[in-house]
Order: C-alpha cells, then structure tokens, then sequence
C-alpha cells in the first residue's frame, strides 16, 4: 500500500444541516465565459500495482475502460522504490504472477488509456531506469510517454518518517535533485521524447514548508532549484483525512494549494518553469467512507477541482487494495479498502467478506460519473453554489453545450437546486440527466425535468448535459493563453495571441475579471494588449480575454490567466514578514516594521487580511494582536510605539492554518500601504 500523506492540522467538520437548511432552495451559478483549463487526455488516471493478481484481468480492464480511464499508474505506490523491472522482482515485498511490465502494457492497451511510468530511484540506478525506457519505447514499441522518478521519496526518513525504500548514502532533498537530473538524461538518451517528472510533495501536506539537514530550503524548495531544468512534470500525492464530515470539504483547498504548488515551480524552477506540468498521481480518502458514498463524492468533487485548475492527470489509489476496518457509512457497509473494485477478500477472523471480485465500489461510479461529466477538450467554466453541502463543476463542450456537476455531501436530506446560467441559453425541454446515489450499483442515465431546476438526492452525484438553444457558428475562436507583464500595486499589462476570425472579421477583445461565478469586464480594445488600472494590492485576480466579431458573436474563453498585485514601489512604510519555523499546521513569524517617511511615528497599528478562511493568529508577543474574521490587527506597546524615521521594530506571532498557508502580500500601517521588504 502506498504511503499515506495526512493532512495535518484539523477541519472543522459540516454541521448537519437544520430542516429549513435542507428545504430553502440552493442558487447553483454557471458562467460560460469565466473559463478554466481545458480537459487534457490523460484526465482520469488509476493506479495498478505488482501485488494486484487482478491486474491484467480481461474482467478488469473492461471495467475500467467502461469506466473511461484515460491514464494507468504502475508499478504501485511505494514498491514502485524496490521493484526492478527486467526480472520482476521487488525484494522485500510481494509480486503477483502476471502483473510484469509487459503484461500491465497489455492491459493498458486493451483499456485504451496510456500508461505513467514510475522508475526506481530508491534501490535503482539511472542506467536502470534508462534500460527500461529504451525496452518500452525502442524494442517494444510501446510509447510510453510520461516516468516518473521515485514515488514519495520525502517519506525516506530524512524528516523522520521512513516509509519509503531508499538505499543512497544521503537522504537529503539535495540528494535525490541532483540524480533525478543524472536519471533524466539517461532516460531521455534512451528515448528524447519521453516526460520526466519528479517527486514534490502537496502544499499544506507533511512535510511541505519543514527544512530538514543541510538543505537549501524545503523538499520542493530544493529539488525545483536543481532538477527544475531537467523535467518536464512534478508529481505529487493528496490524502486529506479524517471523517466524511472532514475530508468532503477539504475539496476547498484544492485551487490554493494549485496556486501555491505553481507559485513554487515558477520561482524556483528557472527561466523555463512554465513548460512544467502537475500530475497529481495518488488521492483517496483515508478514514471512512473509501467503498462507500463519501468515496464517490470526494472522487468527483476532487478530479473536477485539480482538472479545472490545470492538473494533467489525477489518479485514484487504487484499482484493487484489499479489506480493511469495516464500518458502516450512511447506511451503506464501507470495507476500509482503498480499491475501486473489490479484492473479495475477508478480514483475517474471516467474520466479513467484501462481495466477489471485481464487484465496483462507490468510487468506481464517481470515476464514471467524471467518464460523462468531463470529456476530452470540454473546457471547464466557473460554477459556484451558496451552500457549502453542494458542490458544482461545469465544462462547455465544443458543440455548444454545458455539462452541470452537481454534488449534494448531505447524507440525510435532499436539496432542490436552481442553476442560473451567464453566458449561455439553455434549450427549453428536458436535458439529459445522470445519476449515482447512495448505495447504488450504477449510473442511471435519462432525460428528465429541466436545465434551470433540480432536486438532488441525499449524498448524491447529478449531471445535466444541457444543450444550447441556439446553434452558434461562425463565431471567433479562442484567444490564446494570456500573459501578464508589469504587475503593481494597482496595474497590469495583459498580452494575449489573438484569435482567429470566424465568418466575421474580430472587432475588439475583451478582458473579464472572473470574480466567483460572476464575470467583471475590466475592459476592451481592438489590440491583442491592455493595461489595467485601479485594481486591489495584495489580491490573487484570475481573468479571461474574450473575442467578439463585427456582428455581436463571442468566442469561448481563452485559457485563464491567474496574477497577484503587489504592493507599492514606494512608500512611508515597509513591512517583511518571514516564516522561521514551520510544523506543517503551524509556524512562527517575524514581523519587521519599518518607518520610511521623514517624520516619527507615535503609536501605529498594523493590519492585513489572510487569503483564506482557515488562516490565523494563534498568539503573538511584542504588540496587542487581534483577529477579527480574516482581518489581524496589531497595535503597538509601550517599548515600540515611537518609531522615528528610518527606524524599525520587529513583532512575532504563531500563525495556525489548516489547508494552504497562502502569503498575505498587503499590509497597512496607520492605513498606509507599505511596500514589502
């Protein structure tokens, strides 16, 4: 079984919602023009692994080709760091008869998915993984695209935790960078074509932010400064823990964690670190609710949520794991097996059994849900909801129509819907309708009701395919990906390719601000560049240029292009905030304050505003600190309150967070905006 990375620090659970609660109608907001990434073909990946007797199975490529896997992982979480492929062995744990490379590629083919690579950095050497490459891609023909070094090799013991193989004389992060540059240029000797990608680990998960020994920085940190020009991917893990009540809103981390994971890759990574992709190659709940109805909730909740945001490919752990502890979750036996399918094993007094082989748990149908829901080239749109127990997603598909993922985490009461759509007109008549609830053994599929209302059962997965009610042709394509120059405080220069005219010539761009589900044009012109002013320091802005020609016809969205405005170049004041120490839920923080005008400074009071809701002070010492919502508020003592010119005085505080620790880049000093130092 592969390492299992908790998120530390704890989630305040969903309340169970009160009888008004499950009865007032929910305002489900669709946005056709706020546009997200497009759906990749690798979307929907699954793990197999050497110790899966059931690998290669007729039976169980068929179910997951029916289940529209486009990506399979070999050869299994950690044995991937003590297997040796030329003699299918891996010494010191168990190898099924017929999961060898060859047989898995056979089983990948009859899938019709591709296959991710992961070679053995923990007892192999990069002659090792070189040799591999040239068998799959030269001798057989395979062409297997994407290898990864390693698994979770910041689980080698080098931040005290040792779970993963690894034979090398140093553990360090420093270590592993430097051989996954020597593993990446054999392994694109052997084959020049080839993806490598290297192991990161998840902002916000063990042990992101924590330095260990004598390297540099953190894990990540690290291995971007030095392998960064060497590979063409990173790979990281996610298990969010805790209950269903826990892990289902924990989705919410995901688009800042995104955020976080990109901002590394681009300061760390070189002059080139845009070309670098995510893969997000292990996700699975972890205490309750793995075979049962939590499992397909968070499944789809969580491959929309990491797809929209970019991610290449996201895979479930795993196809089949075996019985674990048996619970039973909203009236429904869980087996405690991290599998898809069922292993038809017992637990070891024999007392239960899991149903036969290859029978499907519940997260094989969210995995089928996202099959219908997400497919190759749809584009995700925004989709947002105003009540934290259902949870939306929504793609527009290039003939014209809107698939709708609605997810309701109540596992007591029904909750009727309302869908308002911009940017798009749903044809009157019954859309088509999927549907997976709670202990079901399949998606149903129908054309029922309509496309602006619905009703969606307790702990269920809905989709609504909507088609449009008018066809659109002749409309511009898309702009191509956005870039952002000369970001401030209060400005930024947007430069895009421009689009390609349909039946009418392009008469000006436009650039929309996607504020929730909503969309704020920030402004137009005929060029494919525009300055914008009068934004908001210190605020994440993420925004879409839109074609429109001489008749009135609008493109779809570009690519999204996401910025944060800084502060001012100069300024009275200065502020640098720096993390000393960090325990992964929790750190501590110097908070320096300098006086940059001419004139002493009698009392002051510090504020900002954390990015997210589960940002705050813990305590804080040299000031008078205070929280209200997301804002902080520190005033001056006795022994700081006067700060002449020039002069400076530093404040501390324990900061606490409980999902992506996301910088706060604005800070206000007697509600002066200083710069940061």
């Amino acid at each position: 079984m592969a390492g299992l990375l908790l998120a530390t620090g704890v989630v305040t659970g969903v309340d169970a919602p009160s009888a008004d609660a499950a009865t007032a109608p929910v305002t489900v907001s669709v946005n056709a023009r706020a546009g997200l990434a497009r759906v990749p073909d690798t979307a929907l990946g699954v793990n197999h692994a050497i110790w899966d007797q059931y690998l290669a199975t007729p039976e169980t490529s068929d179910l997951l080709r029916d289940a529209g896997v486009q990506m399979m992982r070999y050869p299994g979480g950690s044995y991937a760091d003590i297997y040796h492929w030329r003699d299918h062995t891996a010494p010191g744990g168990y190898v099924a008869p017929g999961t060898d490379f060859d047989t898995f590629m056979g089983a990948v083919r009859r899938v019709g998915a591709e296959p991710m690579i992961i070679a053995n950095y923990g007892t192999g050497t990069p002659q090792e993984a070189a040799d591999w490459v040239r068998y799959a891609n030269v001798t057989k023909g395979y062409g297997a695209r994407y290898w990864t070094v390693g698994n979770e090799n910041y689980g080698n013991g080098h931040y005290g935790s040792a779970w993963e193989a690894d034979h090398h004389p140093d553990k360090s992060a420093t270590y592993y960078a430097n051989l996954v540059v020597d593993y990446a240029e054999a392994m694109k000797a052997a084959d020049p074509t080839i993806k490598v990608g290297a192991v990161l680990t998840m902002p916000a998960n063990w042990p992101d932010g924590l330095t260990a020994g004598n390297d540099p920085g953190p894990w990540n940190q690290t291995v971007l400064s030095i392998a960064g020009p060497s590979i063409d991917f990173v790979d990281v893990h996610w298990y969010p823990g805790g209950s269903p009540a826990e892990s289902l809103p924990r989705t919410s981390h995901i688009t800042d964690a995104v955020y976080l994971l990109r901002q590394q890759i681009t300061r760390y990574a070189g002059s080139q670190a845009d070309r670098i992709g995510i893969s997000l190659t292990e996700v699975n709940v972890t205490s309750e609710g793995m075979t049962s109805q939590p499992a397909a909730l968070f499944l789809a909740d969580a491959y929309s949520g990491l797809l929209a945001n970019g991610v290449f490919t996201v895979h479930w752990w795993n196809v089949h794991n075996g019985i674990g502890r048996v619970s039973t979750v909203a009236g429904q036996t869980d087996y405690g097996d991290f599998g898809l399918l069922s292993s038809g094993t017992c637990t070891a007094d024999g007392s239960v059994c899991e149903p036969p082989v290859n029978t499907p748990f519940a997260a094989y149908h969210g995995l089928s849900m996202m099959s219908r829901f997400a497919r190759t080239g749809d584009q995700f749109i925004r989709a947002e909801t105003d009540q934290p127990l259902v949870s939306a997603h929504a793609v527009r598909r290039a003939n014209g129509e809107v698939a709708v993922l609605l997810i309701n985490k109540d596992p007591e009461n029904a909750h009727p819907v309302t869908i308002d759509y911009a940017g798009f007109a749903p044809a009157s008549g019954a859309p088509t309708v999927h549907t997976h609830t709670n202990g079901a053994t399949e998606v149903t599929t129908a054309r029922s009701g309509e496309a602006t209302s619905r009703t969606l059962p307790p702990y269920s997965l809905t989709t609504l395919v909507v088609r449009p009610a008018a066809a659109v042709t002749g409309a511009p394509g898309a702009p191509g990906q956005p870039s952002a120059t000369g970001v401030t405080d209060r400005d930024v220069t947007i430069t895009w390719p421009a689009a390609t005219a349909g039946a009418a010539p392009i008469a000006k761009y436009e650039v929309h601000r996607q504020n929730g589900a909503v969309s704020e044009q920030l402004g137009e012109t005929s060029g494919t560049s525009l300055t914008v002013g009068n934004l908001v320091p210190g605020r994440r802005y993420t925004v879409n240029v839109l074609a429109r020609d001489t008749t009135g016809r609008v493109s779809w969205a570009s690519p999204p292009l996401t910025f944060t405005t800084g502060s001012p170049a100069t300024s009275g004041c200065a502020v640098r905030f720096t993390s000393t120490t960090d325990w992964g839920n929790g750190y501590v923080a110097n908070v320096d304050i300098v006086n940059n005008s001419e004139h002493t400074i009698d009392g002051w009071t510090l504020t900002w505003t954390w990015p997210t809701s589960w940002q705050r002070v813990g305590s804080g010492w040299s000031a008078t600190w205070e929280q209200v919502g997301s804002t902080v508020r520190v005033t001056s003592n006795d022994d700081n309150r006067r700060l002449s010119a020039g002069a400076s005085t530093t404040v501390g505080l324990v900061g606490e967070y409980s999902g992506p620790n996301v910088v706060p880049t604005a800070f206000r000093l007697n509600g002066t905006l200083c710069t940061i130092g």
